[in-house]
């Protein structure tokens, strides 16, 4: 996932031959040096780190198939998948073309996942009288998005719209559990751990932006660091990186308590609950309870 720093003209211009993928044609770059391990990998770390996101997502991505959850769950962890595949390409490469590979599925599921929790009416179907406006909706903005970001390439428009679907997210899954006629379909213990495991993921969303802003400050003295302390122990310095995790991390936590939510609202808590196995949280269905997933 991507958010950083505009990169310099002369940045964008200077080419290396020993560089596999050229010239870095992308509007953004980071504090992590270029090609210094592999002429095949731009930025070593920041590739990498996305097999952590890209295992996170299938993790959730099995889990809602081995459960029959509806597909909307299951789409919804495909896309997350597909943000950390875009991502390492991108930072593998700095390519432009990789940029939008990164970029553009972030908004795609960060609208998705808002456009989820607007349908509200009981049942998994597509005959829901919001399921059309929704997918319009959302397919018309996401279409509108691209255009206008291919045109103008301003990474700031992208962080900004980005920011501004998951903080309506944000507030929209606050608004279901506080509404009364919509809450009173989950119980407060499940509210509880809805609430823990959001609320937790969104505040390890928010560190991880925390740390790379701190990555972006202090770029040149953290690379002092890293030279000083020496690689492989210097990766433990590469602010984005750590980004990619923590973020990966808050968008999975974020993800189970949604999921859970919504299938209290459109079915029933009594079919569903939560549980932890090595610290990682799961819904699991309750033996014997269905769920329609037309």
């Amino acid at each position: 996932m991507s958010v950083s720093s505009v990169l310099s003209n002369s940045t964008l211009a200077h080419a290396n031959p020993l560089q596999f993928w050229g010239p870095v044609t992308a509007t953004l770059d980071w504090c992590e040096a270029n090609y210094q391990f592999s002429n095949y990998i731009a930025e070593a770390a920041n590739t990498f780190s996305n097999l952590f996101t890209v295992s996170l997502a299938l993790l959730g991505a099995y889990q809602a198939y081995a459960q029959s959850l509806p597909p909307r769950f299951f789409v919804g962890q495909v896309g997350f998948a597909l943000v950390g595949v875009g991502s390492f390409i991108f930072h593998a490469t700095l390519l432009y073309e990789a940029q939008l590979a990164d970029e553009l599925p972030m908004i795609y599921v960060a609208s998705y996942c808002f456009a989820v929790l607007f349908d509200t009416t009981r049942g998994f179907t597509p005959r829901d009288p919001l399921v059309v406006p929704l997918a319009v909706g959302v397919m018309t903005f996401n279409v509108l998005f691209t255009w206008s970001y291919y045109i103008n390439r301003n990474p700031v428009y992208h962080q900004v719209v980005f920011a501004g679907l998951l903080a309506i997210t944000g507030l929209r899954t606050v608004y279901l559990l506080r509404n009364p006629e919509i809450a009173k379909r989950v119980p407060p213990p499940v509210k509880a751990a809805i609430t823990r495991l959001f609320g937790g993921g969104a505040a390890t969303f928010a560190f991880g932006f925390f740390i790379w802003n701190l990555d972006n400050i202090f770029c040149d003295t953290i690379t002092r660091w890293k030279h000083a302390l020496g690689w492989p122990a210097a990766f433990v310095l590469e602010g984005h990186s750590w980004w990619h995790i923590l973020t990966a991390t808050g968008t999975y936590l974020m993800l189970v308590g949604n999921t859970c939510k919504t299938l209290c609202i459109k079915d029933d808590h009594r079919n569903f609950s939560i549980y932890s196995k090595l610290g990682v949280p799961y819904l699991q269905r309750v033996a014997g309870a269905k769920v329609k997933t037309q």
